[in-house]
């Protein structure tokens, strides 16, 4: 009788094929089992941290302009007048300034001018400063307006008026004090008064420094006037319209503060600055005239003129 022929490891091999793709199968299962439960996690995680803290948007300025380039030598030779009797090098020393030190020129930047005769001397200095918040809830140009703030209350200025409520408070009611922005009061201010209102000239802080003649306690006295001769009574002059005040139509607010004090035996110096904010840069426009001898006080009209024409000028120049 015929055998079969004997093929050996057919019966064994088909057996591990068998194993080989059982194993096979349950693995897919497991690891399509493992990676299908992670999204579910990964869920679970994003729902415990909540929705995200909304953040302040940022200011509108990222950079400064080079402060010793911005003012044109037409305007430096109003400012400076004193400079045209000066040497060719000395006076173009003069008109090119010399930039302050600072450690961030996109932070802060400024300049420095000034040109000395005699019997007079000017100066104009320049700082501008980009205030960055470091406080994601609050936005770079808030943070501004508190540091100007800050500024204008330490002039002695008040703050610009709040609007005026809606209604009108009845006869039989006690009339409610607007709710101020949570600014510190000036020194000087009547019980009870708003933030930025104005109160009587003789009462108010900036009123007070712009009425008083020279050697009057507030050591300010008022715009355009000299000091008084020796045994003058000093007396309180009704505002000329040239003392320390808010300016209008200049960024987005802005003040002006004008100091005459005396230098030496017979000298007088007359301090203006003009400050403005712009979004979250603050400008600073800061011009002294001091005389000597027999010359006369400097004139505060036309100081102010020239500081409030630069501050114009680099007004403009932020809005291109």
């Amino acid at each position: 009788m015929q055998r079969k022929r004997y093929t050996p490891g057919r019966t064994g091999s088909t057996a591990r094929t068998a194993v080989v793709l059982t194993l096979g199968l349950g693995l897919g299962i497991g690891l399509t089992g493992c990676s299908s439960s992670t999204p579910a996690d990964d869920i679970a995680v994003d729902a415990k941290a909540g929705p995200a803290a909304p953040v302040a948007p940022p200011g509108r300025y990222r950079t400064l302009f080079e402060p010793c380039g911005a003012v044109p030598q037409a305007t430096l030779k109003d400012l400076l007048p004193g400079a045209a009797a000066l040497g060719d090098a000395e006076r173009s020393k003069a008109y090119r300034g010399v930039a302050s030190v600072t450690y961030d020129t996109d932070r802060r930047v400024g300049c420095t001018w000034k040109a000395d005769t005699p019997d007079i001397s000017h100066r104009l200095v320049l700082d501008i400063e980009r205030v960055v918040s470091y406080d994601t809830a609050v936005s770079d140009e808030d943070r501004a307006q508190e540091v100007y703030v800050r500024k204008q209350l330490a002039a002695g200025i008040p703050l610009p008026p709040t609007a005026p409520p809606t209604t009108a408070p009845t006869a039989t009611t006690t009339p409610s004090i607007p709710a101020t922005s949570g600014t510190p009061t000036t020194t000087g201010r009547p019980p009870g008064a708003t933030q930025g209102a104005t109160p009587p000239a003789a009462t108010t802080a900036g009123a007070t420094k712009a009425g008083d003649a020279a050697g009057a306690p507030s050591g300010k006295p008022s715009a355009g006037a000299t000091a008084p001769s020796s045994g003058a009574t000093p007396s309180n002059p009704s505002p000329t319209g040239l003392e320390p005040r808010v300016l209008e139509g200049l960024g987005n607010i802005a003040y002006l503060d004008d100091t005459l004090s005396s230098v030496g035996a017979n000298g007088h110096q007359r301090a203006v600055s003009v400050v403005f904010r712009t979004s979250n840069v603050i400008v600073t426009v800061s011009y002294r005239e001091q005389t000597t001898g027999s010359a006369e006080a400097p004139d505060s009209t036309e100081l102010q003129e020239r500081a409030r024409n630069l501050a114009r000028l680099l007004a403009e120049r932020l809005e291109e």
